[in-house]
C-alpha cells in the first residue's frame, strides 16, 4: 500500500508540474482561476441566502419586495467586493493589475448605485401596492401615490448623481483634471448654473409638488383651456390625459408659476349647470317638475343638489339654469347632457309654442299708406 501511495504521489506531481510552472510564469492564470472559483462560491451562496430570505420575508411586504428587487444587484455587489479584496491582496506583480483594480472599483460603485436604486424602487412600489387608487374614495390613496412616485424619482436621481460622482472619483486622471479646474470654478459654476436651471427648477418643483400636493394622480384639471386627468408625474414633467385621448406634457415648474384649475383638489364631487332659453310664457313650475323627474331617474345624480332658477332675461326670451350635482367630473358631464336632452324633448313635446321666438310688430297697412302727416 505504501508503494502504491508513493507511485500515486509521484504521478500527481508529474501531472501538476507543468500547471504549476504555468502559474509561476503566468500570474494572470492563477488570478482568473481564483476569480472563477470566487464566482462559483458567490452563486452558491446567493442561491442559499436568497432562498432563506424569501422564506423569512414571505409575510413582510416591504422586505419581500426588497429581496425580490435587489436579488441580482446584491449578488453583483458581493462578488465585486470580494473580487476587489482579492485584487488588493494579490501578491504576484501581474501586468495591468492596477488598471484592473480601478475597473473593479468602478464596477463596484456602479453595482452599489444599482442596488440602492432598486431598493428605493422596491419601497415605492410596495407603498403604491398597499394604497390602491381603484377604490370609490381614493383621495388619500392618490395623495400617497403621488408623493411616493415623485419622492422616489427624486431620491433615485440623487443616488445616480452621487454614484456617478463616486465612480468618476475612482479614476486618478479625472480627479487630477477636476483639481486643476478648481481655479476657474467661479465662471464655470455660473455657466453650469444657468445651463442647469431648468433641470434644478424642475427637481425643486417636483419636491414642492410632492409636499404641498396641488395635483395628484388622476386629478381632474383644466390647463390651457384643456380638460383632462393627471396620468403620470415624473421627475421633470406631468402627463395630462385630455378627454379626447390626447396627451399634454407639462413641465413641473409650470404648475408652480401658473394658475390652473383642479376639480378634485379636496374631493371629486362637482356641481354642473344646464342652461336653456325659453319664451316668457313657459311655465317654470312644469319645467321644474320635469327636471326633478329626470334627475331622480338619472344614475349619475348623487342626490345632493337639484335646483332650477330664472337667471337672466332679455328682449326675446328668459334663461333657465338647472343646477345639479354628481360624484365626479365624468358623471357630471353625462348628467348635464342627459338633462339637456330630456328637457328639450319635454318642451318640444309639451310646450312647442313656448320655445324662444322672435317678436316683431308690423304697422297697419293704412298707417303705412298714409305715411307721416304733412305740415300745413
Amino acid at each position: 500500500m505504501a508503494d502504491l501511495a508513493a507511485d500515486w504521489s509521484r504521478t500527481m506531481q508529474l501531472m501538476l508540474t507543468p500547471w504549476m510552472a504555468l502559474l509561476q510564469h503566468a500570474p494572470w492564470v492563477e488570478l482568473v482561476v481564483q476569480a472563477f472559483l470566487l464566482l462559483i462560491a458567490v452563486l452558491i451562496l446567493h442561491h442559499v441566502v436568497i432562498g432563506a430570505l424569501q422564506r423569512i420575508a414571505r409575510h413582510l411586504p416591504f422586505s419581500r419586495r426588497v429581496v425580490w428587487y435587489g436579488d441580482r444587484a446584491g449578488s453583483m455587489v458581493v462578488y465585486l467586493l470580494l473580487l476587489q479584496i482579492l485584487l488588493r491582496n494579490y501578491q504576484p506583480a501581474a501586468p495591468g493589475l492596477l488598471l484592473l483594480q480601478h475597473l473593479c472599483a468602478l464596477s463596484l460603485v456602479t453595482a452599489l448605485t444599482w442596488l440602492a436604486v432598486r431598493c428605493v424602487s422596491a419601497v415605492a412600489d410596495t407603498i403604491i401596492e398597499l394604497n390602491p387608487a381603484d377604490a370609490a374614495d381614493n383621495l388619500r390613496a392618490r395623495r400617497i401615490q403621488t408623493q411616493t412616485k415623485v419622492l422616489a424619482r427624486t431620491v433615485m436621481v440623487v443616488i445616480i448623481l452621487v454614484g456617478s460622482g463616486m465612480a468618476l472619483m475612482t479614476l486618478p486622471l479625472l480627479r487630477q483634471i477636476g483639481t486643476s479646474l478648481l481655479a476657474s470654478a467661479g465662471v464655470a459654476g455660473l455657466v453650469v448654473g444657468f445651463a442647469a436651471k431648468p433641470v434644478v427648477g424642475n427637481l425643486l418643483a417636483g419636491l414642492q409638488l410632492a409636499l404641498t400636493q396641488p395635483i395628484r394622480l388622476e386629478d381632474v384639471v383644466i390647463i390651457e383651456n384643456e380638460w383632462g386627468q393627471v396620468e403620470e408625474i415624473t421627475g421633470s414633467y406631468v402627463v395630462v390625459r385630455i378627454w379626447d385621448q390626447r396627451r399634454m406634457v407639462v413641465p413641473l415648474q409650470w404648475f408652480i408659476e401658473h394658475p390652473f384649475q383642479n376639480w378634485t383638489r379636496t374631493n371629486s364631487e362637482l356641481l354642473g349647470t344646464v342652461i336653456i332659453w325659453v319664451d316668457f310664457r313657459m311655465p317654470a313650475a312644469a319645467v321644474r317638475a320635469e327636471l326633478e323627474r329626470l334627475v331622480r331617474k338619472a344614475p349619475e345624480w348623487d342626490g345632493r343638489v337639484c335646483l332650477m332658477q330664472v337667471t337672466d332675461a332679455d328682449q326675446r326670451a328668459m334663461q333657465l339654469r338647472m343646477l345639479v350635482s354628481a360624484g365626479d367630473a365624468g358623471r357630471c358631464w353625462d348628467l348635464r347632457c342627459r338633462l339637456r336632452e330630456g328637457l328639450i324633448d319635454f318642451m318640444q313635446r309639451e310646450y312647442p309654442q313656448y320655445l324662444p321666438q322672435l317678436r316683431t310688430r308690423v304697422p297697419a297697412d293704412d298707417a303705412v299708406s298714409k305715411g307721416p302727416p304733412r305740415p300745413m
